[in-house]
């Protein structure tokens, strides 16, 4: 005989396990169970959208999954169990609100995201005709550079003014591979593909450093692909970007080690120690970083598993990296 079935320790442990299952995000902190406090209106619109669907998926799931339960309750055979229960034919009605519901459910769903749509795309400048701020963002194997109007370039850490919409171009070098650009706080993923430009924007609502990371798988060293970006008062950056183009012009500036620490040590190590990816050499002591002829070629041709890493440097960024490599690993290291 099969032994009696105990409801109420069945549903005693469901519950358990429910409640287990929705405390997790709250234990973790969010723990990315929902969007990072946005901090520009872009982000504001994307947040408000993900709140906005949530809000039909938990209501439908608790809906479902409460009348489950309450079928399973109601209307259990309790002996014998071998007997099939009463056979019960559909109802013209309820399959009609069951069907019409879930359209008007979607409708509302893409009429918020359209309304949404042209806030999180389009840059408020376009129309209004204010102060704007033009960056080329491009993807590398395993590094973001920055390239400002004026021709100061940055690696990884993008610097921008609080308050000012600051306009992305994104891509990657043609022979490079998809890179996908993502600072959460202060926007949507916009895709760095070889040979194309998108274009995407921010405007941060305060100063701050966002941090954000490649989220397209990259290569063997994705996971490590990290962006920053670095808000600051107004006045506070126009200084910065004057001193880097008087720097970098003079060849006085950080430029090299910046470059050095984005683009080379992701595998080589900040120590030039090598091995921190695949079979990436050591540069410390190496002969070859004496040679700037070698390591041009090397840098913008790529070898064996090496990607070219420096395809589209300027002659000023080279020279730069080759002045850092010969100074801290020859005559420096």
């Amino acid at each position: 005989m099969t032994p009696p079935v105990r409801p109420k320790l069945l549903l005693t442990g469901g519950a358990l396990a429910a409640l287990l299952v929705a405390a997790a995000p709250a234990v973790a902190g969010n723990g990315g169970f929902a969007p990072v406090p946005p901090e520009s209106p872009n982000a504001q619109d994307i947040t408000d959208t993900w709140w906005f669907i949530s809000i039909f998926i938990l209501a439908i799931f608790v809906l479902v999954e409460g009348l489950l339960i309450a079928f399973v309750i109601r209307y259990r055979r309790r002996r014998p169990r071998d007997v099939d229960g009463p056979q019960i034919h559909g109802s013209t009605r309820l399959e009609t609100m069951w069907t019409v519901a879930p359209v008007f459910i979607l409708f509302a769903i893409a009429a918020v995201v359209f309304l949404k749509l042209p806030g999180i795309r389009d840059v408020p400048s376009a129309t209004a005709g204010g102060e704007t701020l033009e960056v080329e963002v491009v993807g590398h194997q395993f590094y973001w550079e920055f390239e400002y109007p004026n021709g100061v370039v940055a690696v990884n850490r993008l610097r921008a003014p609080v308050g000012v919409p600051v306009e992305l171009t994104v891509t990657a070098p043609d022979i490079d591979v998809i890179h996908s650009w993502w600072i959460p706080a202060l926007g949507g993923k916009i895709d760095a593909i070889p040979g194309v430009v998108n274009e995407t924007w921010f405007q941060a609502k305060r100063t701050g450093v966002f941090r954000g990371q490649c989220a397209e798988l990259c290569g063997i060293q994705h996971a490590v692909m990290l962006a920053e970006v670095e808000v600051l008062p107004a006045a506070e950056f126009d200084a910065w970007l004057a001193e880097q183009e008087t720097a970098q012009a003079d060849g006085t500036s950080e430029l090299g080690e910046e470059t050095y620490a984005g683009a080379c040590a992701t595998c080589h190590g900040l120590d030039g120690q090598g091995g921190v990816a695949a079979s990436a050499p050591r540069l410390a002591g190496s002969a070859l970083v004496g040679d700037p002829d070698a390591v041009e070629e090397i840098v913008r041709n790529g070898r064996g598993q090496m990607p070219a890493v420096g395809a589209g440097w300027s002659e000023r960024q080279m020279n730069a990296v080759n002045d850092y490599l010969e100074e801290t690993f020859t005559r420096g290291g």
